[in-house]
């Protein structure tokens, strides 16, 4: 199961419509930039630089995370490598696949993390023990 990490998530640029009276971002489900139906909705927001979010993996669900204000970073592990990504801008998006380990944090005081989902919550989906998630990618190696 030891997929390249780098397969596994993608920056993504969404076009920047605005004019004078201000900018409008647009994300669309089944799209080119957002390859999945959106099924669920959630944003994250009054965290500070010091909490962490997120510790877990998804079997089924994937994801695009924005930070439409302020900014935030996501490390990204796939049980052999890790990735940091620093969402700066509210027109970047991250897509991250299932099956990989996510952790968001620093996140500045004006930071409201927009997430975008494949599925709808299923808590049995999440795996949230790291040694469970890595016994997990690891069975074929």
């Amino acid at each position: 199961m030891n997929r390249n990490i780098d397969d596994m998530y993608k920056l993504i640029e969404f076009d920047e419509l605005g004019d004078e009276r201000g900018n409008l971002v647009v994300a669309e489900g089944e799209s080119e930039l957002v390859p999945f139906k959106i099924n669920r909705i959630f944003y994250i927001y009054g965290s500070d630089s010091e909490v962490v979010r997120g510790q877990h993996a998804n079997k089924y669900t994937k994801f695009i995370l924005i930070n439409v204000s302020g900014t935030s970073k996501v490390k990204l592990d796939n049980g052999h490598e890790t990735r940091i990504v620093e969402l700066n801008k509210p027109k970047m998006g991250l897509y991250i696949d299932t099956m990989l380990w996510k952790d968001m944090y620093d996140f500045s005081s004006d930071s409201v993390l927009l997430v975008l989902a494949s599925e709808h919550y299923d808590a049995t989906e999440y795996i949230r023990d790291y040694n469970t998630y890595l016994q997990m990618v690891n069975q074929d190696d």
